[in-house]
């Protein structure tokens, strides 16, 4: 790799606040301290730890890191291509060289699902997946139809002594000025998936796409598609679950055993005396009345160690009957019990309800013919009696 200037191989170093003789035990840890500390869901600032975990990525790999040592910030961007941190120069230093682009063209990116369960994003895996490339055998010719060029002209009769020339891509190199012969390869591709990663994350594999004449190899892309799971939703790094509890349960105190993403059993309980709510209002609407338990979410992308919230949405099941005897404890026991106002029977009309929908609300009641009557005289063209005067 050529270089015009000197190139900077200190800065993720000074990023992570160790030497350039640091272990990669020391790295570690200064990584973990550093990602705690600056984790934008504890007050951090989202660029510093952008930066943090691109300097760890870099330099836990023994590859990449004698890379960096080498060729700097640059040296690394071109080895990668693209697989998660992106433009390092860019990142550390707000653009310039490496956004100017040397080289051959890059060819086509090929992008391939790949479906995951909710346990294995927390957990994170490892997928052997088999592609097919197509890779040149022999030496590359210049294309005679087209000479190199990628386009032919033609030329049409548009009338009668007029002639038009017009500019085509090359039908034999399909447009790429050059010619070779190919075969399919299969690879076995080992694809990561981290915890934490969320869905629709791209995994690349740099330059393993089909081999073209003259042109750098596109990229294999592998695009997560989160499979949906039977007791989790997730929202980033936090989960929720809906919990159905018995009004005796909600009143009382319960108890719900649940098993986690990685296979461990929480046991979910209320404090004494604690009362889960049917329902809270806010900002004048009505919400689900939410619990959480604290670092039982999923595990933050590129720093596991922090872990999102369980949220506990409850639904609470009211007793369809009770019988005149619960009714009696429950009212010695509950607050505010409703007391009986005495009235006569011939001056107050007692009414008992009856199940209702509140779609219906404003529908009731006949609809009067004399209105009926009085819309469609009004619908008349709006033409009423006028008086001349002389």
């Amino acid at each position: 790799m050529r270089q015009s200037e000197p190139v900077d191989t200190t800065k993720l170093y000074e990023t992570l606040g160790v030497d350039k003789t640091a272990s990669s035990k020391d790295i570690k840890k200064a990584y973990r301290a550093l990602s705690r500390q600056h984790h934008p869901d504890k007050g951090g600032d989202e660029h510093k730890f952008k930066e943090i975990n691109a300097a760890y990525e870099v330099l836990s790999d023994p590859e990449t890191r004698e890379k960096y040592d080498q060729y700097g910030l640059e040296g690394v961007d071109r080895g990668t291509g693209g697989d998660g941190h992106g433009d390092l120069f860019s990142m550390f230093f707000g653009g310039g060289r490496s956004s100017q682009r040397s080289g051959p063209r890059k060819g086509p990116s090929v992008n391939h699902p790949l479906k995951v369960s909710l346990e294995d994003l927390y957990l994170g895996k490892t997928v052997k997946l088999a592609v097919n490339r197509k890779v040149i055998v022999g030496d590359v010719e210049t294309c005679k139809t087209c000479r190199g060029q990628g386009a032919v002209m033609q030329i049409r009769q548009i009338g009668p002594g007029m002639i038009q020339q017009v500019q085509r891509a090359c039908d034999k190199c399909s447009g790429q000025g050059y010619e070779a012969k190919t075969k399919s390869e299969r690879k076995i591709l080992e694809v990561l998936v981290q915890k934490g990663m969320t869905n629709n994350h791209k995994i690349s594999f740099a330059n393993m796409g089909d081999e073209i004449p003259k042109m750098e190899p596109g990229d294999i892309n592998f695009i997560i598609q989160e499979k949906p799971h039977d007791l989790f939703k997730r929202k980033h790094a936090d989960l929720l679950v809906t919990k159905e509890l018995s009004l005796n349960q909600a009143l009382c105190g319960f108890t719900w055993n649940i098993t986690h993403l990685d296979g461990r059993h929480l046991c979910i309980k209320t404090h004494p005396g604690e009362m889960i709510h049917a329902e809270v209002r806010r900002d004048g609407k009505l919400l689900p009345f939410i619990k959480k338990v604290k670092d039982e979410g999923m595990p933050s992308l590129g720093n596991p160690f922090v872990r999102g919230d369980l949220y506990i949405a409850f639904e609470i099941a009211f007793p369809d009957k009770l019988s005149l005897e619960d009714i009696a404890i429950l009212q010695r026991v509950l607050p505010d019990p409703n007391i009986e106002e005495e009235h006569e029977n011939e001056e107050v009309e007692e009414h008992f309800m009856e199940e209702a929908d509140l779609a219906l609300f404003g529908k009731g009641g006949a609809v009067s013919s004399a209105n009926e009557y009085d819309s469609d005289e009004e619908g008349q063209g709006g033409q009423g009696v006028q008086c001349q005067q002389s």
